[in-house]
This record gives structure tokens, C-alpha cells and sequence, in this order.
């Protein structure tokens, strides 16, 4: 991996609507920035300057003046300045209600301030209260990262910033510190950390607990794994009763065992979960159950079809895989290369694309190189990563609906498709030229949203086929302790451990 203190960004130029939002107001309009030159390396010495105000009149004059004076040549070589506009300038804070549901617009300007975490805040004009920004800032955590010092300022001209500038003697903030501790970390740390707090039970044979499983199972955790699936090695739990799609997926973990162990229990456990794909005579479905018409069951119901191929050697789990690949595409795959999560709307929800990048990913794994159907699957994956590609944001992440510039960044997306990526660069089905920048950008952006104690940032909760773009918009962003999230991260942070990439 590249240095932290190396890290460059593509996109620090004055940021305003599309390619600067950090977020979305209830009307459906960007909420804009501007964005300094190096504001998004943490690791920056400057002292990072965070202006809130209105993005016209003395803050994009003061921005400005910053920026191309000549007059600020000996402050550019201090500091950073960006802004965001004060666009809840009389809410009240910490915002009340879930993200980003209720009062979007105080969420998203609180928790991009947290994570942005600058070294102090300088609020441009409004009125003192208990509970505004000012007050704030400097006593919560907007994001758990750590309190951040700011000021209230009077301004009638750009000077203000000049003022201040050659005042304030404050170093970094204690949020960008704790965000700079969360950057120092390796794969193999970020791993161990997050293992303390997931992979720890299997009380239904799920894919987020089981995902977690795996995760522990490559930090070679491999007794205590097989002590909480033993219930069901044993036969004293039916890990396919009440089954849905989830189970299907859950049933990797028995895969994966079988595979550390060689023992015929657990491939017969995971072949049950792949035997749902035929009838009674053995012969194919039109497609694995319990799809419910959702991108996600290319994760579902592809990866374990063929890993119980490979187990198996029996070629019409491969056949039922691709059968079941191209089932799920013509419901959702959209003429631009990105996932509809459903054919009720045509909103590329963030995980709904993350699912199928992770299912195809571990599907290839498994295919026979001499598969009729492997082109073809390769081909969608290499497609599918191309059309990500583009919409990954400037702070390494992919966002809650991945075209739709100002929703919030989704970790569990985030993680999933920068695990394709580092998979299929491994594997050498895409390029290391085109994509390994995309992958280091993504593990930052990871990095900065993973607390040591596996508290999270911005994880989508549960979500299925929704009726319209605003109703992934306002799906809750989990911030804290989540398995989803936690299972999701300790994949990518695993991946990133093995050699290769």
C-alpha cells in the first residue's frame, strides 16, 4: 500500500455542485463546497481550515483571495482553507433523528465535518446558541473521530480570514489526530481489530455473520469458527430452516471450512444451501429462490453455487451459477454497466452494487477457466468495474446511490467493490495500471470510517427493493458498532493482506 503521507487526490480544485457535494438538501439539490488544494490528505502539516458560511460574498472572496493571491503565498505554505456552506445555519446540533432522513441537512453537514475533521471551524456570521455549531463542535464528536476547536466570526469583507489566519495558533484538531491514527494502520491491524468485535456467532446461517466468519477464518481463527458453526456440523441446528436469500450466502462459511478441513460434513452443508437451485429430478430452476428481484442476489445466490462446484466437481453447479448470473442481469443490470437494485426503480443503490461486484468476484474465483460460461462472466465483471469506476468520489469512496452525486459515502459499498477490484487484479482479470489507485483511494476513505473499537461510519441498514430515488436517499446511515458494516470491512482489510495485489 502507498504511504498515507503520499496519498494524492484527483479532485481538489473549487469543487462547487457536481463534483463537490457533501450532501443532499430534502429538495433534491446538492449541498456544494469548495474544496482546498491537499484538504483531503490528513497527514498534511499545514493546519487544516474549515470555513462555514455561504459560498458567495466575503467566504468565496476570502476563499479566493486564499487561493490565487499573492498576497497569501506565505499563508498557502501553513494552511489549507476549504468551505461548505452554512446550510443549517438554525438547526440544532447534534441533529436529532436518523441520517439522513430527518433534517438532512444538519446531518450531512455535522457527520462531513466529523469526518472531514478539520483542525478548527470558523463559523462566518449567525447567532450564538447552546446548542449551534460553534457550541458543538469543540464538546461532541460529530462522527465518534473527536471534539473539533471552532470560532464564530463577524465578516463584511474577505478580510476576516486574513485576520484570522495570522492569529490562530492551534495544531491539529483531536479529530484529525484520531483519523490519522485510523490512517497508520495496516490491513492485518485494521483486521484484527474489527475480528475483536464480529465473527463471533452464527445464530442463523445468514451472510452477515458469516461474512464476519470468513474474515476470522483467513486471521487463522480457524477452532473457535468451527466451535460456533458446530451446532450445525452436528446437526442440532437446521441452518436452512425459515431459509431466504441470505442463507444461501451464509452458507459460504461451510464452504470456506470445508476447504481448511476437508471434512465431508461441511461440504454437504453447503451443498444443500446450492441444491435449492434444482428440482426434485436434479434439473436447473429458472433461477436460484428468494431472489426477490434484487441485485443483491448476485451475491446471494451466485458465489455459493460455484464454490459447491469446486468442492464438488460437479459441473452443473457452474452451469446453474452463469443460469442464475444471467437471470438476475436482465432484471437488473442497466444499459450503463451499473445495477438497478430492482426492476421497481431504477436507483443504483450503493450495496445493490456492491453485492453483485462481490458475488461475480467469488464466483470467477471458482469458475473453471474452461467454463463455456466464463467469457461471459468475465466480461460482465470487467464491465461492472469499468462503469464503478467513474463514480468513485474524491475521498476513496462510493456513495449510498453511486450516481447520484451529493449521497452520502456508504461504507459497506466502499468495501465490497475495492475487494472485486484488489481480487481481480490478483486474479489478473483487470488491470493493476487502471485500478490500483482506485483501490488505495477506497482503503483510505475505509480507513478514516473504522474506529479501533469497530465503531463505523455511514453504513446503510438493511434495505430491500425501495419505490424511488428519495427513499435510498433517506435510508438510515448506521453510525457505530455494525455487523454489516463490520463483516464488510473485515473482508476488504483480509483481502488487502494477501500477497499479490
Amino acid at each position: 500500500m502507498r504511504s498515507a503521507t503520499l496519498f494524492l487526490f484527483a479532485c481538489f480544485s473549487f469543487a462547487y455542485g457536481a463534483s463537490g457535494a457533501i450532501g443532499v438538501t430534502r429538495d433534491g439539490k446538492p449541498i456544494p463546497a469548495l474544496i482546498g488544494e491537499g484538504d483531503l490528505d490528513y497527514n498534511t502539516r499545514k493546519t487544516r481550515v474549515l470555513v462555514v458560511g455561504g459560498l458567495d460574498g466575503p467566504v468565496k472572496q476570502a476563499f479566493d483571495w486564499f487561493h490565487s493571491s499573492k498576497e497569501a503565498v506565505a499563508y498557502r505554505k501553513r494552511f489549507t482553507v476549504s468551505a461548505i456552506p452554512n446550510a443549517a445555519a438554525n438547526a440544532s446540533y447534534p441533529p436529532k433523528g436518523d441520517a439522513y432522513a430527518s433534517d438532512p441537512e444538519a446531518h450531512y453537514v455535522w457527520r462531513w465535518i466529523g469526518t472531514h475533521a478539520p483542525d478548527v471551524a470558523v463559523v462566518v456570521g449567525g447567532e450564538a446558541r447552546p446548542d449551534d455549531l460553534v457550541s458543538q463542535l469543540p464538546r461532541a464528536a460529530p462522527v465518534g473521530a473527536g471534539p473539533i476547536p471552532s470560532v464564530r466570526l463577524r465578516a463584511a469583507n474577505s478580510g476576516f480570514l486574513k485576520k484570522f489566519l495570522s492569529e490562530w495558533k492551534g495544531g491539529p484538531s483531536p479529530a484529525r489526530l484520531e483519523i490519522q491514527r485510523r490512517l497508520s494502520r495496516t490491513p492485518s491491524e485494521v483486521a484484527r481489530q474489527l475480528s475483536a468485535t464480529y465473527g463471533h456467532e452464527l445464530n442463523e446461517a445468514v451472510y452477515i455473520p458469516a461474512v464476519a466468519l470468513i474474515g476470522r477464518l483467513r486471521l487463522g481463527a480457524l477452532a473457535d469458527v468451527e466451535s460456533i458453526v458446530a451446532p450445525y456440523f452436528d446437526g442440532r441446528k437446521n441452518s436452512l430452516e425459515k431459509a431466504t436469500g441470505s442463507h444461501l450466502s451464509g452458507h459460504l462459511v461451510f464452504g470456506e471450512l470445508a476447504k481448511l478441513t476437508g471434512k465431508a460434513r461441511y461440504v454437504s452443508l453447503a451443498r444443500a444451501a446450492a441444491d435449492l437451485g434444482f428440482d426434485a429430478e436434479g434439473r436447473p430452476k429458472e433461477s436460484m429462490p428468494m431472489h426477490s428481484e434484487m441485485s443483491d442476489s448476485l451475491f446471494m445466490g451466485c458465489p455459493i453455487l460455484a464454490q459447491v462446484g469446486a468442492l464438488t466437481k460437479d459441473p452443473k453447479y457452474f452451469d446453474m451459477c452463469v443460469r442464475h448470473m444471467r437471470f438476475m442481469q436482465k432484471l437488473t443490470l442497466r444499459k450503463d454497466g451499473i445495477y438497478r437494485h430492482s426492476p421497481l426503480d431504477e436507483t443504483a443503490w450503493g450495496r445493490g452494487n456492491g453485492f453483485p461486484a462481490l458475488g461475480l468476484a467469488l464466483s470467477l474465483a471458482d469458475l473453471p477457466r474452461d467454463h463455456p460460461g466464463r467469457p461471459e462472466m468475465l466480461q460482465s465483471f470487467q464491465a461492472h468495474m469499468a462503469a464503478l469506476l467513474p463514480h468513485q468520489d474524491s475521498s476513496g469512496m462510493w456513495r449510498q446511490v453511486i450516481d447520484f452525486d451529493g449521497s452520502y459515502r456508504e461504507l459497506t459499498a466502499t468495501c465490497m467493490i475495492a475487494f472485486a477490484m484488489s481480487r481481480g487484479i490478483r486474479a489478473g482479470w483487470i488491470g493493476k495500471d487502471k485500478y490500483a489507485a482506485a483501490i488505495d483511494r477506497a482503503w483510505y476513505g475505509i480507513r478514516t470510517r473504522v474506529a479501533a473499537d469497530g465503531g463505523l461510519i455511514d453504513v446503510c441498514t438493511g434495505t430491500g427493493k425501495q419505490p424511488n430515488l428519495r427513499a435510498y436517499l433517506d435510508r438510515t446511515a448506521i453510525l457505530g458498532p455494525d455487523p454489516r458494516g463490520g463483516a464488510m470491512a473485515l473482508l476488504i482489510a483480509t483481502e488487502l493482506m494477501e500477497p499479490g495485489r
